[in-house]
């Protein structure tokens, strides 16, 4: 196992480091860190994108054939790190990171050669649609029909928590042609486009942080054609499973907790608690070196996977939620230690509603005011993706053999 950056790489992170200190605005700065839950600010996002697709890093886990840049495991983990650390919008990952891989995996040449470039160059937004009001956890259950009708499925049904459904313009969907057999067998991945249509309703849901980032969608007699099935009829269950691979194990969670980390120090110099500093508060620092051992243990964790997808070797199945699992929870406890730190000055924090900026001077949020969204918003982190629950039945069931 090689844990150290070789020359080449460091290199690499060089160039990135070079790319993101020019390449980035101050709008683009300012999104990014103002950002408190899974995207940031649109119209500044979508700029940040065509950016990163003009240098052709916009898609950085694409192979060169569909216009990726081709990098290493390794290229990879570093760029996603740095682009963290200097608090670069996020963008959508339902496009980039989760259909753009499922459609070069099970999709036709017809279907690669239109959706793929769409994708990178930020034409379509993807959002996805599988969970359901009574199908979460356990997505098998789920009951969204689609009814063949000739070339053409029609669906009815709702699919909900689906994140910025109301910015998209493609859906990604789960749906049920069958009930004969397990109830995974009847299911079909379909790819449901023109999402403005008037048979589709998008209804928000405003989050407990004031924010609309999830919504529940109505699909009312929806018609798609055959040709937009991913995969094999009844067969959407392997294509739904290849898909989470992605959801759950694409980006480096070090690359989420490494900013929190420092967020959390950042915040707590210089403020006191109960009369006194908080550096001179053992308590307190003891917490902070716990929460900085767990990230530094599960950052060696990635890397060793990366060092093992790098030397062609196959970490487990279970690795993915084993990531999953710890990253949402040390995240979960950085960001409520942040709303500790910060007090009652947590409490002003106005959502950003993605309107155009106006021309007045911009200025970076305090780290004080986005410590309580970002807190509220990571509440999910241990449900969405699937639950911690479902990620330890996985590592049970794989390596304990229970």
């Amino acid at each position: 196992m090689q844990l150290a950056l070789s020359n080449a790489d460091i290199a690499f992170r060089d160039e990135v480091r070079a790319f993101l200190d020019a390449g980035l605005t101050p709008d683009m700065r300012e999104a990014g860190h103002k950002s408190t839950r899974s995207y940031s600010n649109l119209e500044t996002s979508l700029a940040w994108h065509k950016a990163l697709n003009r240098r052709g890093w916009a898609a950085p886990s694409w192979p060169k054939e569909y216009g990726g840049p081709g990098w290493t495991q390794t290229q990879r983990y570093i760029f996603q790190l740095e682009v963290a650390r200097a608090r670069a919008p996020r963008f959508f990952n339902q496009s980039i990171r989760m259909v753009g891989p499922v459609i070069m995996r099970f999709g036709t040449p017809e279907q690669k050669a239109y959706y793929l470039p769409r994708i990178l160059e930020g034409e379509d937004l993807w959002c996805q649609g599988y969970s359901e009001p009574g199908s979460g956890s356990d997505l098998a259950s789920l009951q969204t029909k689609a009814v063949s009708d000739g070339d053409d499925y029609v669906i009815n049904g709702s699919k909900i928590w689906t994140t910025y459904a109301h910015k998209a313009t493609n859906m990604f969907a789960l749906v049920r042609t069958s009930n004969e057999g397990k109830p995974q067998e009847g299911i079909t991945f379909v790819l449901i486009e023109n999402f403005k249509r008037p048979e589709i309703t998008v209804a928000p849901i405003i989050t407990l942080s004031g924010e609309h980032e999830v919504n529940q969608v109505f699909l009312d007699n929806v018609r798609i054609p055959k040709k937009n099935r991913l995969g094999e009829e009844n067969k959407g269950w392997t294509v739904a499973k290849y898909l989470l691979e992605f959801e759950r194990g694409g980006d480096p969670y070090t690359a989420r907790l490494v900013p929190q980390l420092e967020d959390v120090q950042r915040l707590s110099r210089g403020r006191s608690m109960n009369g006194g500093s908080l550096w001179d508060d053992r308590r307190f620092r003891e917490r902070l070196a716990d929460l900085e051992v767990q990230v530094k243990a599960l950052e060696m964790f990635e890397l060793r996977l990366v060092s093992a997808l790098s030397m062609g070797q196959n970490p487990g199945s279970m690795a993915s939620s084993m990531v999953k699992l710890r990253g949402s929870e040390i995240i979960q406890k950085l960001t409520e230690l942040a709303v500790e730190v910060v007090g009652h000055e947590a409490l002003p924090y106005e959502p950003d509603d993605d309107a155009p900026r106006s021309n007045a001077p911009r200025v970076v949020a305090d780290d004080a005011a986005t410590a309580m969204p970002r807190y509220l918003n990571f509440r999910a982190a241990t449900i969405y993706a699937g639950s911690s629950e479902v990620q330890r039945n996985i590592i049970a069931k794989a390596v304990l053999g229970l």
